[in-house]
C-alpha cells in the first residue's frame, strides 16, 4: 500500500495516465480508472466491521461493477459475489468465484437459470410464491447443494430516492411480510420445505439511511426467529441482509462507514449477531464507487446566454443516471490542465457537458470550478460503481478503456488494463 490518501492517489493516477498516454487528446479522450489500493482498503474495512468469529459471506453485487478483472480483484480480497442475471453469473464464474460463494438474486429467474444454479450449487433467493412453486418441481430432481432462501419485503418505507427503494408497500421485489395472509403462508412454506434455510431482505440502495435499512433487516431477523420457533427447530440458518449502504458523493470521506451500519444493526437486530446465523451481505456501490473516477478531455468551450459551457467527452454514456436524474445523482467535477495538474485559475460557474446529442447531457449544471479551456481534463470522482462500467450506447459512442492502478512503495503508479476501449460499431 502507498500510504497516500484517496485524493492524493487520484491525482497521482491521473498524472501518470497522462504521461503514459492512457489519456490523450487524440487517441484516448476518455477513460475510467479504478484505484485498486482503495478497493483493498474498502474490502478490509467491510471485513473488519463484522467481527470474528461470526460466519459472514460478503457477496459483492456484480451489477455495481461487472468487469471480470474487477470481480477477480474482489475475489482475491476475500469476497463472494451476488448476481442478478445469467450474464452476471457467467462473469462471476469467469472471475473464478466458487459456486458456493455466489448468490443468485433476480425477480425474473427463468427455468433454465434456476436449473443451472441448482446444478452448480449456487445459493438462490426466491422472489415470489410462483417462483417457489416452480422450484418445487425442480428441487427433487437435482439433489442440489444450493442453499435456498426467500426474499421478504419488510415494507419499512422509502428513502430519498423512490426508484432505489425496494422495501416500500408496493415494491416489485420479494414477498411482502405485512400483506394479509402472507406471513402465515410463508410459515407453511418453510414447514413444508425443509430445504428453505435462509431469509433474505434488501431495503434499498442510494438514498436509504442506515437506520431504515437496519429496521428492514430487523424484520427479516424477527421472521427467521419466528420460523424456527414455529417449527421447533433451527431450520433457518442464514440471513441475507442485502446491501445498499449509501455513498456520500459530496467529498472524499467515506460516510456512513460499514462500522456505522453495523452499529445500527446491533441496535435494531441484535439476534443477527448471536452466532446462530450465517450472515450474507450484498454491498456494491459502497465497495466500488469511491474507488473509481472518470477522466475526460475538454474538446471545446463556449458561452451561451452568459453561461460558460465546456464540451467534454464524458456524458450520459458513462454517467447515465446523472444525466437523466441530476437531482438524485449529483457528481463532483474537478478541473485539471493538460498535464493532469489541478487548475488554479479563478473559479467560475459553468456547465460541464458531454458529447451526446440531447440537451440534458450534462455532468454538472452551474457548477463552480476554475474556468475550463480546450485541452483541459475534467475528473469525475466517485464513479467506480455503475458509471463507466455500465456503458450506455447512446449515439453509438465507444466504450472507454478502464485501467486499474496501484501505487508502489516508491510512489510509482502501476497500471493494469481492465477493459480495452471498444467501438460500438462493427
Amino acid at each position: 500500500m502507498s500510504g497516500f490518501d484517496r485524493a492524493e492517489r487520484r491525482g497521482r493516477i491521473l498524472r501518470a495516465a497522462v504521461r503514459q498516454e492512457l489519456l490523450d487528446p487524440e487517441a484516448a479522450v476518455l477513460a475510467g480508472f479504478i484505484d485498486l489500493d482503495g478497493v483493498h482498503e474498502t474490502v478490509t474495512s467491510l471485513h473488519d466491521a463484522f467481527p470474528d468469529p461470526l460466519p459472514v459471506l460478503h457477496a459483492f453485487a456484480a451489477k455495481a461493477n461487472c468487469l471480470v478483472p474487477v470481480l477477480e480483484e474482489l475475489r482475491l480480497s476475500g469476497m463472494g459475489c451476488e448476481v442478478a442475471s445469467a450474464g452476471e453469473l457467467a462473469r462471476a464464474l469467469e472471475a473464478g468465484f466458487a459456486p458456493e460463494r455466489i448468490v443468485f438474486d433476480s425477480p425474473a429467474k427463468t427455468r433454465a437459470e434456476l436449473d443451472r444454479a441448482l446444478d452448480l450449487g449456487i445459493a438462490v433467493n426466491v422472489d415470489s410464491f410462483q417462483e417457489l412453486a416452480r422450484l418445487d418441481g425442480m428441487w427433487a430432481a437435482h439433489r442440489s447443494a444450493s442453499r435456498i432462501g426467500v426474499r421478504v419485503n419488510p415494507q419499512v418505507g422509502a428513502g430519498s430516492i423512490t426508484a432505489m427503494s425496494t422495501a416500500t408497500a408496493t415494491s416489485k421485489f420479494g414477498i411482502p411480510l405485512e400483506d394479509e395472509g402472507n406471513r402465515e403462508r410463508l410459515l407453511r412454506a418453510y414447514r413444508d420445505r425443509p430445504w428453505l434455510t435462509r431469509v433474505h431482505a434488501h431495503v434499498g440502495s442510494q438514498g436509504c439511511p442506515p437506520g431504515l435499512m437496519a429496521r428492514g433487516v430487523a424484520k427479516a431477523v424477527e421472521f427467521a426467529e419466528e420460523v424456527n420457533d414455529h417449527l421447533g427447530r433451527r431450520q433457518v440458518t442464514g440471513i441475507d441482509i442485502g446491501g445498499g449502504l449509501p455513498v456520500d458523493f459530496t467529498g472524499d470521506e467515506t460516510a456512513p462507514g460499514f462500522d456505522t451500519y453495523v452499529g445500527h444493526l446491533r441496535e435494531h437486530a441484535p439476534a443477527l449477531f448471536s452466532g446462530a446465523y450465517e450472515i450474507i451481505t450484498e454491498f456494491g456501490r459502497s465497495v466500488m464507487a469511491k474507488n473509481g473516477f472518470i477522466a475526460a478531455h475538454v474538446e471545446y468551450t463556449k458561452t451561451v446566454g452568459g453561461r460558460p459551457i465546456a464540451i467534454t467527452h464524458a456524458g450520459a454514456q458513462v454517467a447515465t443516471r446523472t444525466a437523466f436524474a441530476p437531482e438524485a445523482w449529483p457528481l463532483r467535477v474537478e478541473a485539471h490542465d493538460a498535464d493532469g495538474r489541478p487548475k488554479r485559475s479563478r473559479a467560475v460557474a459553468q456547465d460541464i457537458a458531454g458529447p451526446c446529442c440531447f440537451a440534458g447531457d450534462l455532468l454538472a449544471r452551474d457548477y463552480t470550478l476554475p474556468l475550463l479551456d480546450p485541452g483541459d481534463i475534467v475528473v469525475v470522482p466517485d464513479t467506480g460503481a455503475y458509471y463507466f462500467s455500465t456503458h450506455f450506447h447512446y449515439n453509438s459512442l465507444p466504450e472507454p478503456a478502464v485501467h486499474g492502478a496501484r501505487i508502489d512503495a516508491d510512489g510509482r503508479v502501476v497500471f493494469r488494463l481492465l477493459r480495452p476501449a471498444r467501438a460500438a460499431h462493427p
